[in-house]
């Protein structure tokens, strides 16, 4: 009987014969053409999918390589434990990257921004918008989740507002807030600063909304305070598909998801934060439901699961393709 059994050795006694005579074989094939060139790496500007009779874009308006996640996430905890669940996530413990995603619904009958960006330099909306089909003045409604500049950041642009023919949606309590003549000599100043430049001229174009109000038909606020003040996120409904775009609810896939009780840096009222963070991870869990969350990996959209005692991040897959 003969032996065909392929064993270690043989496979490379034979891969080093073909080396051997590999260059052989290219001199009868002609000349070898020049190495192509490296693009470098490449990202997408949007991502759209359909909610019942509603499109929604999610678009990249940046993505920032900065070192972390500790001791922005988990500050409170040992930087060793945060390390410790970025190995078990397959993620670098000391670097991370930061996206920023604003989110157009189509209601089809409106076009409704949720967030503007980091605007200046940083910020890439407006080219987002128009590699997606849109143009800024298309724009119907411009709803922010809260005041943060990376979040405002996107609505002036040398003192004229960049969405000409918009209203805006904003909560009650978030306004209030960074408006306040308190913020000034306090830590908020700097953010109360640009909310004077960038919101309170848009005031009279402005709905203010509290829980539970409606923004238009199929989109409803939430109060999920804690992040900021008076921070708000958005359900959508449309045709019996439900989306909750969530803003900076979490703003880590790993950390904050799966450690809601860990605090971090940019979360103004720490406790209340974290007890946001497990009321919504669990309406979410609970229901299934779709989430678009602004700092989440593009293209941003995902489900939360429960696993044990905490929660995990999964990114949608082909589900609104069907």
């Amino acid at each position: 009987m003969t032996d065909t059994t392929v064993n270690r050795r043989t496979l490379l006694a034979g891969a080093a014969t073909a080396t051997l005579a590999a260059p052989a074989l290219l001199s009868t094939l002609g000349p070898v053409r020049a190495a192509a060139p490296m693009m470098g790496a490449s990202a997408p500007a949007f991502h759209r999918i359909k909610l019942g009779g509603f499109e929604v874009t999610t678009l990249r308006d940046a993505a920032r390589a900065m070192d972390g996640p500790h001791p922005i996430f988990g500050e409170d905890q040992d930087a060793g434990a945060v390390a410790e669940l970025m190995r078990e996530n397959n993620l670098p413990t000391d670097r991370m990257v930061n996206g920023f995603t604003p989110v157009l619904v189509n209601t089809g009958s409106e076009l409704v921004l949720f967030d503007t960006g980091l605007g200046g330099e940083n910020g890439k909306l407006a080219g987002q918008l128009e590699a997606a089909g849109y143009s800024t003045d298309q724009i119907d409604t411009v709803v922010i989740t809260h005041m943060h500049g990376d979040h405002i950041g996107g609505l002036m642009k040398d003192g004229a507002p960049v969405f000409a023919n918009a209203r805006y949606v904003t909560g009650q309590a978030e306004y209030d807030f960074w408006s306040s003549d308190d913020r000034m000599g306090t830590a908020a100043e700097r953010g109360a600063n640009l909310a004077r430049s960038n919101v309170v001229p848009l005031a009279e174009k402005i709905t203010f909304i509290g829980d539970g109000d409606a923004v238009v038909s199929g989109i409803t606020g939430l109060d999920t305070s804690g992040h900021t003040p008076g921070h708000m996120s958005f359900h959508l409904e449309s045709d019996g598909q439900e989306l909750m775009i969530w803003g900076d609810v979490a703003n880590h896939f790993a950390a904050s998801v799966q450690r809601p009780e860990w605090h971090v840096r940019y979360d103004m009222d720490k406790e209340k934060a974290v007890a946001t963070r497990k009321r919504i991870f669990d309406m979410a869990a609970t229901d299934g439901l779709a989430i678009s969350g602004y700092h989440m990996p593009f293209p941003a959209i995902g489900y939360v699961e429960k696993v044990g005692e905490g929660y995990r991040w999964t990114p949608a897959t082909y589900q609104f393709e069907l």
